[in-house]
């Protein structure tokens, strides 16, 4: 295979981004439709179209659905193809973004991302991860394109509950982790090749960026304020993970991650704090990595507050068979687990799930953390 790194045309971070909107929307097209929720155009809503308004820019404006679903896509490429439009503008979460991506890919248009929260690595991906009508991954695409653009406004995601920044921490985690896997081995990565030295670095960088700067961007977006190290986790969570993720590669963590879902009792969490107990299990699963690196790990999810045991994620004492679910999909063909240099058994994610949870319990105890 050869090396391969893909990325977006153009990333743009900063206080007061989305005031710009129109002076960068207007290289790509005139006739954007924006997918947004009510909750999300009520915060920058007035921002972005009076942006566009200054460019004499007339958006096509559709509320978005909730979830990313091949019914709610098909909808939104059929509006697309009524009204004209030449730009698919995700503006919200990751499931508003991936379904935007979704129906500009399949309708030819320029993509354009605006992440209101920095909660997991979709705005500079060419992936979309897909939903079934009752809230299931079913599994994920990814797209010949990145998008077009990536506009982040730093002042609006610091504002965002710091629950939203602390999940893409532990997202953002998983790329160094996953990617070292996927480099060892010469396992594929999602932009169709293996990883390149840059691909590599970048999320090196990030990994390094979320253990210096996690715990204060933590305090300062929970004392509603943008500091360096805010602007630094979110180039983080958004580009570095991003980019390190597509183009380096995944393992087990995502694929336990994308399980959890599946649990009712698992509904209330975020991508990242799925992903986050993810990276825990996976430390405890492969015998390549240090105590010493496993540690780092869980001592810091568990500073920054993420999930590290079973009842942090809402699974309250499962029992083997439960987890079994989980096993025999990580264990099947096809999974990302086959980015190991070994065989990843059912038997085998299970007993690392659950020495994840027994040290998550340890060192949350040893921190003082209830």
């Amino acid at each position: 295979m050869h090396n391969v790194l893909i990325a977006p045309r153009k990333y743009v971070q900063g206080r007061g981004a989305l005031a710009e909107a129109g002076k960068y929307f207007k290289i790509l097209g005139r006739r954007p439709l924006v997918l947004w929720d009510s909750t999300v155009k009520d915060i920058v809503g007035e921002t972005l179209l009076g942006s566009l308004a200054e460019e004499g820019i007339e958006p096509v404006d559709v509320d978005f659905r909730g979830d990313c679903t091949h019914k709610e896509a098909d909808r939104v490429i059929g509006i697309i193809r009524e009204t004209g439009a030449d730009m698919a503008v995700g503006v919200g979460g990751g499931k508003t973004l991936d379904t935007a991506k979704a129906a500009g890919i399949a309708t030819g248009i320029r993509i354009v991302t605006c992440p209101t929260i920095a909660s997991n690595d979709s705005p500079t991906s060419a992936a979309s991860v897909w939903y079934d009508e009752d809230g299931n991954c079913i599994g994920f695409v990814c797209w010949p394109f990145n998008p077009d653009l990536v506009l982040v406004d730093s002042l609006v995601i610091s504002r965002a509950p710091a629950r939203a920044l602390v999940a893409g921490m532990g997202d953002a985690l998983a790329t160094w982790v996953e990617a070292k896997v996927a480099l060892q081995t010469g396992a594929g990565n999602i932009a169709g090749g293996v990883s390149t030295l840059a691909a590599m670095t970048i999320a090196e960088l990030g990994y390094g960026i979320l253990l210096e700067h996690g715990f204060e961007a933590k305090r300062a977006v929970e004392a509603g304020v943008l500091t360096p190290s805010v602007e630094k986790v979110i180039e983080a969570n958004i580009l570095h993970s991003g980019l390190g993720f597509e183009s380096g590669g995944l393992a087990t963590a995502h694929m336990i991650a994308n399980c959890l879902p599946s649990f009712p009792e698992c509904r209330g969490l975020m991508h990242g704090e799925e992903v986050a107990f993810g990276v825990i299990s996976q430390l405890c699963l492969d015998n390549a990595v240090s105590m010493e690196e496993v540690y780092e790990a869980v001592d810091f999810e568990v500073g920054v507050g993420l999930p590290v045991t079973f009842e942090d994620i809402g699974l309250m004492e499962p029992s083997r068979e439960q987890l079994k679910i989980i096993g025999d999909v990580c264990a099947g063909k096809g999974s990302l687990c086959e980015s190991h240099c070994f065989k990843v058994t059912s038997e085998a994610v299970v007993d690392a799930m659950i020495a994840a949870d027994a040290l998550g319990a340890e060192r949350k105890e040893a921190a003082g953390v209830l």
